[in-house]
């Protein structure tokens, strides 16, 4: 499986004051402070996104807009090293770069051959990985405000004996000799998955090798967390540690094993934590149930996408832009939401919609005399509200929040009554 978690605690206090002040100049961009991924103004950032196949579909360029218009934040692109796939040259990555920008993505750059190593005979090593973003420096240089170098993808098989740490560690070195300063992202052994609890329980040992204390961790779930405890159980062992972690792959359903999708995206919500849903668009046809869109087509949902997109704890919940892509003067919002109006009663859903507002996100609650309850937050002009009553009804209103939070008045309320249930 082609497929983020992230690390790394700053160590000021436990420095010389030269050293920790060196620290602190040294993150130019998206770094790693107390536990937190932040950006160089210290904004949280919960990057929150989709894997999209430019290795496989370098011509796709129109999905990078899709992928923003559906709610993401942030981007992750597997990229070929010329060892298992074919090797993404300096002028395609800048391509890519460029169109992360342009669509006010965050941007993840995976080294894709690593994969399944020690198990998969074709797999490249992390140090070839290493080679490979040598050969980018030059064109990675400076962008370290909306990229974020993961460095080997997937980098070995099962098993309890790979060994994970050492190659990992020196990895991270090398890079930062060759004068890296990104964010840098290490995948967990065991397809991802750390079936054997390999970066879980050495974790500090890797972020220590960081002499920026920049490393982010990240963790595929498919089949290995079939069960909200297992979800749990891990994204806890790095919170309670302060380690960030973010889930670099997840899916809805797997061949080996049945990922439990609902307890994986509500605990990252629940937590603050990143996630990215694998994948776009184009996967081979007996993996087609990992498609969130039908032939790149973004009016084309699949079943996954819309559970992915907007569902409960979805893309659409609480996604917020990178600040170095927001105006930072942008005046806040005067007036409530407009033109708010029920599209569709069934009995059991409402939806209703109103005249959308360039670069807003929207809450919606359930009004009962003077009691609100928040009931959805995205980033569209619609939304369906799940799981209501049969022949009851119900009274709702919008508010909007501009890029920096400020939310608006409350818009006109709307009311609905559901159809008889069958």
């Amino acid at each position: 499986m082609r497929s983020l978690v992230v690390l790394a605690v700053l160590a000021g206090a436990l420095l010389a004051p030269a050293k920790a002040n060196a620290l602190v100049a040294a993150h130019t961009g998206i770094h790693v402070r107390d536990g937190r991924l932040v950006e160089a103004n210290g904004s949280d950032l919960v990057l929150r996104g989709v894997n999209h196949d430019v290795m496989w579909y370098p011509d796709r360029n129109s999905a990078f807009a899709a992928i923003k218009a559906a709610g993401a934040n942030a981007v992750r692109i597997p990229l070929g090293i010329g060892h298992q796939w074919r090797r993404s040259g300096t002028e395609e990555v800048a391509k890519v770069v460029g169109l992360c920008r342009a669509n006010r993505l965050i941007c993840i750059l995976d080294a894709h051959d690593t994969t399944g190593f020690g198990q998969d005979k074709k797999a490249a090593t992390v140090a070839q990985a290493v080679q490979f973003w040598l050969g980018l420096r030059d064109v990675l240089a400076g962008q370290e405000d909306h990229i974020i170098v993961n460095v080997a993808n997937e980098p070995f098989g099962n098993g309890s004996t790979m060994p994970w740490t050492q190659q990992t560690s020196d990895a991270i070195r090398a890079l930062r000799a060759a004068g890296f300063k990104h964010a840098l992202m290490v995948d967990a052994p065991g397809w991802g998955q750390d079936e054997s609890f390999v970066m879980r329980d050495n974790a500090e040992k890797v972020r220590d090798a960081d002499p920026l204390g920049n490393t982010l961790f990240d963790i595929h779930m498919y089949g290995e967390f079939g069960t909200a405890a297992k979800v749990n159980a891990y994204l806890s062992s790095f919170t309670d540690r302060r380690l960030p972690i973010l889930i670099g792959e997840f899916s809805g359903e797997h061949q080996w094993g049945d990922p439990d999708e609902d307890a994986i995206m509500a605990y990252a919500e629940a937590r603050e934590l990143g996630y990215f849903g694998w994948s776009w668009s184009g996967n081979d046809k007996q993996f087609s149930y990992l498609d969130l869109v039908h032939d790149f087509d973004a009016a084309k949902l699949t079943a996954w996408g819309r559970r992915f997109i907007s569902g409960p704890n979805g893309l659409t919940t609480d996604t917020r832009e990178a600040t170095i892509y927001r105006n930072a003067v942008a005046a806040p919002p005067k007036k409530a939401p407009q033109d708010v109006r029920v599209l569709d009663v069934t009995s059991s859903t409402v939806t209703i919609g109103w005249k959308p507002r360039r670069y807003a996100t929207y809450q919606v609650v359930a009004v009962e005399g003077a009691v609100e309850t928040r009931v959805a937050t995205t980033s569209r002009a619609t939304v369906t509200l799940p799981r209501l009553r049969g022949s009851t009804d119900y009274t709702f209103a919008v508010y909007s929040r501009d890029l920096l939070g400020t939310r608006s008045p409350r818009s006109a309320m709307v009311a609905a009554v559901t159809t008889p249930a069958r």
